[in-house]
């Protein structure tokens, strides 16, 4: 349906992953298999979800893995506050990251409209 590598939301997709994933480089070892661990893997799912769904034969098959994409940006804004909390990462890190998936949702809901309209 479409090539997801071409897709500016894909692309923002894996921005979001290679800065989250230099940011829990930092994280204590203790954290290795926990919060950083589970932050990595759905910051994964947001680029991995969308190419799934750009694979697949209908455009609202394509807009419900568009949406999980968004459900997994959620999660990981939700993770990294908790971070913060713990004090694994600073207030501005924090705000830099979620700038980012603010901007990555907003493109995505704009895509997802569009699909739909086909």
């Amino acid at each position: 349906m479409h090539n997801f590598r071409e897709l500016k939301v894909w692309q923002r997709g894996m921005e979001i992953v290679v800065n989250v994933c230099s940011l829990i480089d930092n994280f204590p070892d203790s954290e290795k298999y926990g919060l950083a661990s589970q932050i990595k893997r759905c910051s994964v799912s947001i680029p991995s979800n969308i190419a799934e769904g750009s694979g697949r034969n209908t455009p609202n098959d394509f807009a419900h893995f568009l949406n999980i994409s968004i459900g997994s940006s959620n999660e990981l804004e939700t993770q990294l506050i908790i971070a913060g909390k713990l004090g694994f990462i600073s207030n501005t890190e924090i705000e830099r990251l979620i700038s980012e998936i603010n901007e990555f949702q907003k493109m995505t809901r704009k895509l997802i409209s569009t699909v739909r309209a086909v």
